[in-house]
């Protein structure tokens, strides 16, 4: 029996498997520049599940994956626009082809895969509605898969905002011109966002066209995912309650979405004491 798990242990057999072999994977993977250390450690993670089902199944003896020490994931600062940053960014993605998936990631702080799984089906543009319910990821040997989302708080629906709408009619408009061009080519689907050929958007190539936009921008170099973060920053900012950001962003939990903002917190903090501040004036004068 062969292990198809990964194209690179696809030629040995379970029985054969060895410490080594899964130690040379893991670092094969994290020499990726594409795969995070967390993205290397699920994958560690699936190997390891798999190969404790053979163990049970009497296929092989013991489990080597669990051997193998996973890398370290290091705690790196969350990066978040400021509202200026943020205006530089939307001003340098005009006209580009992921504009629209730029200004809906700022707008309401979906995840990457969240935002190319979207199908046309799922929105209400003259209701302002959207729903979340499925996510496009690329999966090792089987190219670009549509899932359902991980958890139930994943699955949300969500108001868009005004600018957001105009952004998504204008991807509408964008996507009737490819499709125009391409003719009998185009791929069939309902994906929002498109390549020219009607295909969904490949992360890969989104991510090469986001790293030109933060250049044109004079930003420095971020993950797209950070573009969740800035939603989420901004929102805080504006006073809006967690919970409200907890739904729009799908956490599981409101003390999810307090740790991982907490870095925004001190600067609310003043904002309430000014506001005591302020309060408390108008009352001393009210009371002379």
């Amino acid at each position: 029996m062969r292990l198809h798990l990964t194209p690179e242990l696809g030629h040995i057999t379970i029985d054969k498997l060895s410490v080594e072999n899964i130690a040379s994977l893991v670092v094969s993977k994290q020499r990726d520049p594409e795969l995070s250390a967390t993205t290397v450690r699920y994958i560690l993670l699936i190997l390891r599940n798999a190969l404790n089902k053979a163990v049970r199944w009497g296929l092989i003896a013991r489990n080597v994956a669990t051997l193998v020490d996973p890398p370290r994931v290091a705690h790196k600062e969350v990066r978040v626009l400021s509202p200026e940053e943020t205006m530089k960014l939307l001003d340098a993605a005009k006209g580009e082809a992921i504009e629209g998936l730029i200004v809906l990631a700022v707008s309401t702080g979906l995840r990457l895969g969240e935002a190319l799984g979207l199908q046309w089906k799922d929105i209400d543009l003259d209701r302002r509605q959207m729903r979340i319910t499925k996510s496009l990821q690329r999966i090792p040997g089987e190219g670009q898969v549509l899932s359902e989302t991980k958890t139930r708080r994943g699955r949300r629906s969500l108001v868009l905002p005004v600018t957001t709408v105009e952004a998504l009619r204008e991807q509408r408009t964008y996507q009737h011109g490819l499709r125009r061009a391409a003719g009998s080519s185009w791929s069939k689907g309902d994906f929002v966002f498109t390549s020219t050929s009607g295909k969904p958007l490949d992360q890969r190539n989104v991510l090469r066209m986001f790293r030109r936009v933060l250049r044109t921008a004079k930003l420095p170099r971020m993950r797209f995912h950070d573009l969740r973060h800035s939603c989420a920053s901004l929102l805080l900012a504006q006073h809006t309650d967690p919970r409200v950001i907890m739904d729009t962003l799908g956490h599981s939990n409101i003390s999810v979405t307090m740790n991982m903002y907490a870095h925004v917190m001190p600067a609310l903090k003043r904002d309430a004491a000014d506001a005591i501040d302020r309060s408390l004036t108008r009352d001393s004068v009210l009371e002379r």
